[in-house]
């Protein structure tokens, strides 16, 4: 697969932070310096404010100091899969003595990790949450996998209180999410990302929403 994302700069702390995003969601690009040819196939070049004006691209995204770049990579994503909004954004968690936990945008993964409290899969869906925020999304669903019941109540009952009201919560059986465990036994941290995946591509229960109780009332 061809790199449809350079990282165009000769900031070393901008490159390093940039890279390392790029390379912890496994999305391939190519290393320019700010005066290179950029290749036909490129669809999204990635620079610093002071290196914009040396770049020619229609699609130009700035990397600014001090902020994470997390998002700046999702809105790269998203240019490149040419979309201007997401019907659906899914994340499914596979709770546990480790949470695995997938991102998909319109089907797509474009963030996955493992996180190892109810504290920390709420930080991590919160963030993950608030990097899309400025991409139109007509609905936004968490799908918790229910092979340890009183995980999935727990983290249900914290994601009520914590995010919006129009998130919608589902309670999702797990059953045949976890066939290639055995496989994977040395591999703990993939296959509950894979799990979380599979959670998140199934249809659930919903869980009442407090909060929607509550506007209503």
């Amino acid at each position: 697969m061809k790199a449809k994302i350079a990282v165009a700069t000769v900031s070393g702390k901008a490159y390093y932070l940039i890279v390392k995003e790029l390379k912890r969601k496994n999305i391939p690009f190519l290393s320019l310096t700010p005066n290179e040819q950029i290749p036909i196939e490129v669809k999204v070049v990635i620079t610093t404010e002071k290196e914009r004006p040396l770049i020619n691209h229609e699609k130009i995204l700035v990397y600014r100091d001090g902020v994470e770049p997390e998002a700046l990579i999702n809105e790269a994503l998203q240019i490149i899969q040419g979309k201007e909004y997401y019907e659906k954004i899914v994340i499914g968690v596979d709770p546990g003595e480790v949470f695995g936990l997938a991102v998909l945008a319109d089907g797509k993964v474009i963030e996955t990790g493992n996180c190892f409290s109810v504290k920390e899969t709420l930080d991590k869906i919160k963030s993950a949450l608030k990097n899309l925020e400025n991409t139109p999304t007509t609905s936004v669903s968490v799908k918790i996998g229910d092979g340890v019941p009183e995980c999935k109540e727990k983290l249900l009952r914290v994601l009520d209180k914590a995010l919006p009201s129009n998130v919608v919560l589902e309670s999702v059986s797990e059953a045949g999410t976890n066939r290639y465990r055995s496989e994977n036994k040395h591999r703990r941290g993939l296959r509950d990302i894979v799990s979380a995946i599979r959670i998140a591509g199934r249809n659930g229960h919903a869980f009442p929403r407090r909060k929607t109780d509550e506007s209503n009332s």
